[in-house]
């Protein structure tokens, strides 16, 4: 079947509206009608071809969510109206070590929700800008918030897994001092999984307006890291700083914030390369720079489940698809709290 979508043709063509194919239901297939779909600054790059690869016609957007509405013949764990969400993997292996130990984000075979390949048309994956997806089973996500929170429940399938899983990876908890850099989509998630995990939270940002918003988002301190005084204050005290962000700039000034053993991991991906660190930053304290991609999808499964609880969900502002290029340009001046998500009903309008 066909269904109403918004994409692009080219790299240099804005996002326009687009009949694409889904295919029908397989033996262990989920159909999702999607109801909204965050926008991820990955969207921006991959359909601007500012990463490698990017096929067209691109259909952006990994952060779903919507409801069941057919199932195949031996889908046990779903059925039609469960409250459902779709990240940024409908497809892996299933039997190497990263799939066996859940951790299919690091397999090799694995297959993003856009732009990887699939056997059905156009022979590579379309995104979550549309009406509807199948999905195999294994890689649909229950979600146990109320239903009135769905639109901003969809950015913690890519904005919440990737920082709650390098959180969760380094022991982010009480009696350790976490930072957080940057105040944006994946920040702001940053620091209120962290704050909800129990650790000393210190948000980083490069602007003295954002001070008040980084407290009230969790943070227990805020660090104005253009300001050499409030950066020299916290020299070797952090066990974790979580990089958010995602254009280049000098770490040395945040690795010689981390203690003996400290870890920073970066989750930002930035289109051009970040300026090599000081190997004797590292060297001296047996400090690590690392990196972490999204979640595997029983992670993915314990983060959501774990925002439910918490009462955790994204900071949004809630767009009409016909609204996306202006989002994007918005969203490369940051003008954003803290999450554009798209409400896929104005699709039929």
């Amino acid at each position: 079947m066909n269904v109403k979508a918004y994409g692009a043709h080219a790299s240099d063509l804005p996002l326009e509206p687009m009949d694409i194919p889904r295919r029908a239901p397989g033996a262990h297939d989920v159909q999702i009608d999607i109801a909204y779909c965050g926008v991820c600054h990955s969207d921006l790059h991959q359909v601007r071809a500012e990463w490698a690869g990017t096929l067209f016609p691109c259909v952006p957007g990994h952060e779903i969510v919507g409801r069941v509405s057919a199932v195949g013949a031996h889908v046990r764990g779903f059925k039609p109206g469960d409250l459902v969400g779709v990240g940024c993997i409908v497809d892996s292996c299933k039997h190497c070590e990263e799939c066996n130990e859940g951790l299919e984000n690091y397999c090799g075979q694995m297959v993003g929700t856009y732009n990887g390949p699939t056997p059905d048309a156009p022979g590579h994956t379309l995104g979550g800008y549309s009406q509807s997806i199948v999905v195999h089973e294994r890689y649909v996500l229950r979600i146990r918030h109320d239903a009135q929170q769905l639109a901003a429940v969809a950015p913690l399938l890519c904005a919440g897994i990737t920082t709650y899983s390098p959180l969760r990876h380094w022991h982010a908890g009480p009696g350790k001092k976490v930072g957080v850099v940057g105040i944006g989509g994946l920040g702001h998630m940053g620091i209120k999984l962290a704050h909800a995990m129990g650790a000393h939270v210190v948000a980083f940002t490069t602007s003295a307006a954002k001070r008040e918003a980084a407290t009230a988002l969790g943070a227990d301190e805020v660090v104005v890291s253009r300001h050499p005084e409030e950066m020299a204050a916290h020299a070797q005290s952090f066990d974790l700083i979580l990089n958010t962000v995602a254009a280049p700039h000098d770490l040395n000034a945040l690795l010689t914030l981390l203690k003996r053993d400290g870890t920073m991991t970066l989750v930002g991906a930035p289109a051009t390369p970040h300026p090599s660190p000081e190997v004797f930053t590292l060297i001296t304290k047996r400090r690590s720079l690392a990196g972490s991609m999204i979640g595997g999808i029983p992670q993915t499964q314990e983060m959501l489940d774990f925002c439910a609880e918490h009462g955790i969900v994204a900071d949004i502002e809630l767009i009409r698809a016909e609204q996306i290029n202006d989002a994007y340009e918005r969203m490369l001046r940051g003008d954003v709290k803290y999450r554009f998500v798209i409400d896929i009903a104005s699709l039929a309008q």
